[in-house]
């Protein structure tokens, strides 16, 4: 994954790498939700406006969500390779990069959903109502309920390789990697890592959407 990412790389390929890891990430579990949802594919195989808005809306919420969330992600890891005065423990890229992508998944969701009622008339053209909306959906990403989970799990291509690469190199985390093999270990708590970032999401959507009533 190095050297696919590192912060002396040309930006325009940079660019490139995130879009083409997204689109990587993005359409399988793509697939898998279609393949999942009851009628949902019998429906895009008929074409016509179902299947245009379905694609409106991958192509202006999906992938702008999934890459912009990965280039952060991809960028910290770049970072993290490239540090020389390690004062602080690697793993507070971990911490920072769920605070960072909990952050973006609702507030680029938000934008979008409102830039989507301007420009396309969803929510009934109205601002209020698509804000309103943001936290109640995003509340059941975590559990596949509607497309914005697989946005959500698409970004963990850019998760894991930040995880498992400053895990290894954490002082802090080294006797949790101990209990385990060290590279299973590493894994699991990577995994376990991307999970905290989901329920964070999760608790933070409904705290959201109970104090809107």
């Amino acid at each position: 994954m190095e050297r696919f990412f590192f912060t002396d790389m040309p930006g325009v390929r940079f660019v490139r790498n995130v879009l083409l890891f997204s689109l990587a990430a993005l359409i399988p579990v793509l697939f898998l939700y279609v393949f999942l949802a009851p009628g949902f594919g019998s429906a895009l195989l008929g074409g016509g406006p179902a299947l245009g808005r379905f694609l409106r809306q991958v192509a202006t919420n999906g992938l702008l969500v999934v890459f912009v969330i990965n280039y952060v992600s991809f960028f910290l890891f770049a970072v993290a390779q490239q540090r020389t005065g390690r004062h602080r423990d690697p793993s507070m890229f971990v911490l920072v990069d769920i605070g960072i992508r909990v952050f973006l998944f609702l507030a680029l969701h938000a934008l979008i959903y409102v830039l989507s009622a301007d420009w396309f008339g969803s929510f009934g053209g109205s601002r209020k109502t698509a804000l309103s909306v943001v936290a109640p959906t995003l509340a059941r990403s975590a559990f596949f309920e509607n497309i914005s989970g697989v946005y959500l799990y698409a970004t963990m291509v850019s998760a894991l390789p930040l995880y498992i690469t400053t895990i290894k190199q954490s002082q802090v985390l080294r006797p949790y990697v101990r209990l385990g093999p060290r590279n299973f270990a590493v894994t699991i708590i990577a995994i376990l890592s991307f999970g905290l970032s989901v329920a964070l999401l999760t608790v933070v959507a409904e705290t959201i959407a109970y104090l809107q009533g």
